[in-house]
């Protein structure tokens, strides 16, 4: 059958079109469409800053505004301390800027992708030691906040379900987990956000400022969901002791019939321990061990905005945290607490295991040690600094009745030492403070920042609030240059501090004076007092 009228698709748009009407406008030119010299428009002008503008702006113009704003931001390459990892290879920011625009979430439109995705859950269900990857599950995440959640979440339905079995409550007196005081914020936030009693182990210098077992030990009870074991303290890089929890779990369920299960928070651990430590006992190879998390975008050495949680089996997931999914023509399956999220991330730290593989994230690794180490003697052998990380100790095997046996050591191999994170935490000397009181150490942060370096400094976990602590985290982009760079700086600054000519010394006199404070546009932001208040829990610059 024959179509009564040709119809021509063009003149369909055409005619389909909103009609304009220039009756009203003042003027017909097109204010998007003028270019002004970037100085000429605004060097004088008044730019809005908290309501949106009345008209756009030149692409060009905006980019260059925004560019000199966020110059004046810190070096990401001095920021020491940040565990987040700053540099990539040149190839791997080209396939993050190629894939920037996918969402991971979009299986059916972007089925590599997710294939990508699956192929690094099973890598590291492998480097961790699962004991099938077949059967072991897991996610990537925004980072190692949101794994922590959902190791958590799995851990308390599971202990939801265990007690209804048995007929007893859940709700009185509920649900517990216990952690080290010196557990970062996002731990802590599990329990509060998902309503469990969150029970912190006082830590101790004894206790190598991370959690204490044997105390740990006496908050174990019924109701006990499990407990986080945190692989690489953020204050001072310790490992804590999972083997030796694990053992006194296992004592606990001979005697008891309870089995508490352990989550490993492995932000920043999960990804140098099996490089640098492969003998220590911490992972999967523990069967109390049944899920950890890490972030991709510290020494898995990806930009920000990547975390992954990996569970040992499907048995440690409950299935009424999986959904199911009829979205865009498939059916998908979701545990994670976002949605949408950018694929670009995991596709970098997919190049990541390609470009390096076991032996180049080794190589980084044992760098990063080995350059820690030397910024810790250096400062050790000062005399005004007393390191508190343990990296650059000799194990007890290394040493006979406390001399240390320097024929024969190798003092490159890793082997020798305390594992731990290639994190440096130290503080003034108690004979320094005493002979110079009106120092104070916080100073060294603020002159530190004047020659560009980024050190926090800030106080211990709760019942060691008392010491203040300055932190460097050494990543792949700290080379012995900068390593040699920052003890000159760090030894210019200190004797200045000293030197009562000096001018720096001054600093005795403004630190009496109370802070400016900056009159900021504050729309949007909580008030002084807002928040509850802290537990001592969040490490800064984290």
């Amino acid at each position: 059958m024959a179509l009564s009228k040709h119809i021509n698709p063009d003149t369909l748009i055409k005619e389909s079109k909103d009609k304009k009407n220039h009756h009203h406008q003042l003027t017909k030119s097109d204010p998007n469409k003028i270019h002004h010299p970037y100085g000429a428009r605004y060097g004088t002008a008044s730019i809005p800053k908290y309501h949106l503008p009345s008209t756009g702006t030149d692409a060009e113009d905006a980019y260059q505004l925004i560019h000199d704003e966020l110059s004046l931001d810190g070096n990401p390459s001095l920021n020491l301390a940040s565990f987040v990892h700053t540099w990539m290879p040149e190839p791997g920011t080209k396939l993050m800027v190629e894939n920037m625009s996918k969402n991971l979430i979009d299986q059916d439109e972007y089925p590599m992708t997710q294939m990508i995705h699956t192929r690094c859950v099973s890598i590291l269900a492998d480097l961790w030691h699962a004991p099938s990857t077949q059967q072991a599950i897991g996610s990537a995440t925004t980072g190692s906040s949101e794994a922590i959640q959902l190791g958590g979440l799995a851990m308390k339905r599971r202990w939801q379900e265990r007690r209804k079995a048995e007929g007893k409550s859940i709700h009185e007196p509920g649900p517990n987990i216990i952690m080290g005081a010196n557990a970062q914020v996002a731990l802590e936030k599990f329990a509060r956000y998902f309503e469990v009693e969150c029970r912190l182990v006082p830590v101790s210098e004894e206790s190598k400022y991370r959690l204490d077992t044997k105390k740990a030990m006496e908050v174990v009870d019924e109701n006990t969901i499990g407990v986080f074991v945190i692989l690489g303290s953020t204050y001072t890089g310790h490992y804590e002791p999972v083997k030796e929890m694990s053992d006194l779990l296992d004592e606990y369920e001979a005697k008891t019939g309870l089995n508490i299960p352990i989550h490993v928070d492995g932000a920043s651990g999960a990804f140098i321990a099996p490089f640098a430590h492969p003998k220590l006992l911490w992972d999967f190879k523990l069967p109390r061990v049944v899920s950890i998390n890490a972030s991709g975008h510290k020494f898995g050495l990806s930009y920000v905005g990547v975390g992954w949680v990996v569970w040992r089996s499907k048995d440690h997931l409950p299935k009424d945290l999986i959904f199911e999914l009829h979205y865009l023509g498939s059916v998908e399956y979701s545990f994670s607490l976002n949605f949408s999220r950018p694929a670009a991330p995991i596709i970098a730290q997919y190049f990541n295991f390609l470009h390096l593989g076991f032996e180049g994230y080794r190589a980084v690794a044992l760098d990063d040690l080995r350059n820690a180490r030397v910024l810790s003697r250096a400062l050790e052998r000062t005399g005004w600094y007393q390191v508190l990380s343990d990296i650059h100790r000799l194990k007890s095997t290394a040493l006979v009745q406390g001399t240390q046996v320097t024929l024969g050591l190798d003092e490159e191999n890793v082997e020798n030492y305390t594992e731990g994170l290639p994190v440096v935490s130290f503080r003034f000397k108690d004979d320094f403070k005493q002979q110079y009181p009106e120092v104070q150490q916080k100073w060294v942060q603020t002159l530190l920042r004047v020659k560009g370096w980024i050190v926090p400094n800030y106080e211990l976990a709760p019942d060691l609030e008392h010491v203040e602590i300055l932190r460097v985290v050494v990543r792949e982009n700290m080379t012995e240059a900068l390593i040699d760079q920052l003890v000159s700086d760090i030894v210019q600054i200190t004797q200045d501090l000293v030197d009562k000519s000096s001018s720096t010394h001054a600093l005795d006199m403004l630190g009496a004076q109370n802070h400016h404070r900056s009159s900021h546009h504050t729309s949007g932001k909580l008030d002084e007092g807002s928040g509850s208040k802290s537990s001592g829990t969040y490490a800064k610059q984290c």
